[in-house]
């Protein structure tokens, strides 16, 4: 039997419109999209075959960034926000394998992502894990919701991977950043990954647009540009490969850059 919060939410769902999780699902490997997913990324595949290697890139970071974060800065409480849907190695698996007392919130808008967080809210129990049904560009809407699980006079960490360049200038995306970095205690970080502005990114944008998905490239120096006022952790803003790569790796630079930030 559907419940009537199912019902809803498959309602909401538009299968005939691409969305950026189910989008980026797909281009990792994923089964978790639909045949407006598959033909939105095929269409940019086609015009940058790299984008599967920027897809790979972010979770990469996200990965090495968590390390960093659980262990070196010894951060507890972790803010997601475009959680994404479900892949191997998620923020809370990630956190708690360091340290089992971590305390994540997801934060998405897809009502399909929100149908997977029930497989995805599985904490250890002595942590916690929830998820937040809402819009990037809400930022108080999310830090409110946020503060029954996370203890905002402790320090946080925010990853926004992958998700700024779906906020249009329009919506101002530095002050959606600020509004969130204000809310955090001295000691918390940003950490943030994002294609860049190059003609051929361009170009991609471009078709991806015609099939009805939009993203909204920066510069290197519009991206830096979101940190101002943190403390940027070495080697700064760089190539999202390029950022404290695993031992023994020789990257490539591609057309992500990312960067991790602290709160002074």
């Amino acid at each position: 039997m559907t419940s009537g919060a199912d019902s809803d939410l498959h309602t909401k769902l538009n299968t005939e419109q691409p969305h950026s999780a189910r989008i980026w699902n797909y281009l990792l490997g994923g089964k978790d999209n639909f045949a407006a997913d598959r033909n939105a990324a095929d269409a940019v595949i086609a015009q940058l075959p790299e984008i599967r290697d920027f897809a790979r890139a972010g979770r990469g970071f996200l990965t090495r960034a968590i390390r960093f974060l659980a262990t070196e800065a010894g951060i507890r409480q972790f803010l997601d926000l475009g959680t994404g849907l479900p892949t191997a190695d998620n923020t809370h698996e990630l956190a708690q394998r360091i340290a089992p007392d971590s305390r994540i919130v997801y934060v998405d808008n897809d009502p399909l992502v929100l149908v997977h967080a029930r497989a995805l809210l599985t904490s250890d129990p002595l942590g916690a894990t929830n998820y937040i049904d809402a819009d990037v560009r809400e930022p108080k809407k999310i830090l409110q919701a946020a503060a029954a699980t996370l203890d905002f006079s402790r320090p946080v960490a925010v990853m926004m991977i992958g998700i700024l360049g779906h906020i249009p200038d329009s919506d101002d995306p530095a002050q959606v950043v600020r509004t969130i970095v204000d809310a955090l205690p001295p000691g918390s970080y940003l950490a943030i990954n994002d294609s860049i502005t190059t003609p051929e990114n361009a170009s991609a944008v471009e078709t991806a647009k015609n099939e009805g998905a939009t993203y909204h490239l920066r510069t290197v120096d519009q991206i830096t540009a979101f940190f101002d006022g943190l403390d940027l952790v070495e080697p700064g803003v760089v190539s999202t490969p390029l950022w404290r790569p695993e031992p023994g790796t020789e990257p490539s630079e591609i057309a992500v850059y990312c960067g991790v930030a602290r709160k002074p």
